[in-house]
């Protein structure tokens, strides 16, 4: 059964009802609207308030670089993977000119580094020549056999040496050259400066004014092995110098890359060299296995090799990349 509404009031207590309710509004409506006020006040401040849990800093997971393998190896297709990991690393983007010809490598150097005139002109300085040994020349892993196999097998119009010190290596490659009776042009970049402590080693590597006279000596290194017409250097930063020869055209058929050993410097060398390699030439270099391992000079080479879809081949204590 549907349940009645209850009865509605008679009319004179509605009408009393409605005046209490005016009356309790014209008295309440003050301290109403004050303690709303208030209200508002305290929930803002809250609001501006510092607080531990906004202010915390927002940590970010730290993902690990992918460790790759030390030994030599055959890139695989999952090289796209890595590409992406290493992008950022990889953006080399100087566009290089059409080589010039092999021919004209060394007049090219010469006019843009030398102003046309041979660095060997009036050697030695004054300022120097008492502080200069005759023949003064050091290296690491110089006169190493793969020196040899290359040159024999490349047969290089021009070679790119990028790290030279005190020259041992070029002046190997110019022997080599010669008894193969090649006509080729070595090029060494270097900024001839060493590093922080190297003069306690060569104590007889002298300095001027706090100039070592690294260039100097290497200068007369080249003189004393008859080597000054094979033989030509630009004496800047090996990324500055690696530019500049890309801008003027500049390659090679064979590029050694024995400079900084750390994997950052590494790293620049060998994907500024390569720009300036030819087709079918040899990128090559030292110290693949040293006790930095992956955090080094290794590190950099299996990193480019993978990215280019390239193989590393080991000859000592140098490696090898052919290019395609």
């Amino acid at each position: 059964m549907k349940q009645e509404p209850p009865p509605t009031p008679p009319l004179h207590h509605r009408h009393h009802r409605r005046r209490l309710v005016v009356f309790a509004l014209k008295k309440f409506t003050k301290p109403i609207a004050y303690f709303i006020l208030l209200l508002i006040s305290y929930f803002l401040g809250y609001l501006s308030a510092p607080s531990s849990t906004l202010n915390k800093p927002v940590i970010t997971s730290k993902i690990p670089l992918e460790t790759i393998p030390a030994t030599t190896f055959r890139p695989s297709t999952s090289s796209t993977s890595a590409a992406g990991t290493v992008a950022v690393h990889n953006s080399f983007s100087l566009q290089c000119v059409d080589p010039v010809k092999s021919e004209k490598v060394r007049q090219t150097v010469l006019d843009r580094v030398f102003h046309g005139e041979s660095p060997w002109q009036n050697f030695p300085p004054a300022h120097v020549s008492a502080f200069l040994l005759q023949n003064r020349i050091r290296g690491w892993g110089s006169t190493g056999a793969v020196f040899e196999n290359l040159v024999r097998r490349v047969r290089p119009k021009t070679i790119i040496e990028v790290g030279t010190f005190l020259g041992a290596s070029a002046l190997h490659m110019a022997k080599l050259t010669r008894q193969l009776g090649l006509k080729t042009q070595i090029l060494c970049i270097d900024d001839f400066r060493g590093w922080p402590g190297f003069l306690d080693k060569f104590r007889d590597i002298k300095m001027v004014n706090g100039d070592v006279l690294l260039m100097y000596q290497f200068m007369q290194n080249v003189v004393y092995a008859n080597a000054t017409e094979s033989v030509l250097f630009m004496p800047f930063s090996t990324a500055s110098a690696l530019d500049k020869l890309c801008e003027w055209g500049v390659f090679a058929e064979l590029i050694e890359v024995d400079a900084g050993h750390d994997f950052h410097s590494a790293w620049t060398d060998i994907n500024k060299a390569h720009k300036i390699l030819r087709r079918g030439g040899v990128i090559f270099g030292h110290d693949y296995f040293t006790s930095a391992d992956n955090k080094g000079v290794r590190r950099a080479v299996n990193l480019f090799a993978r990215l280019n879809n390239l193989r590393v081949h080991v000859d000592g204590q140098h490696w090898v990349i052919n290019s395609n």
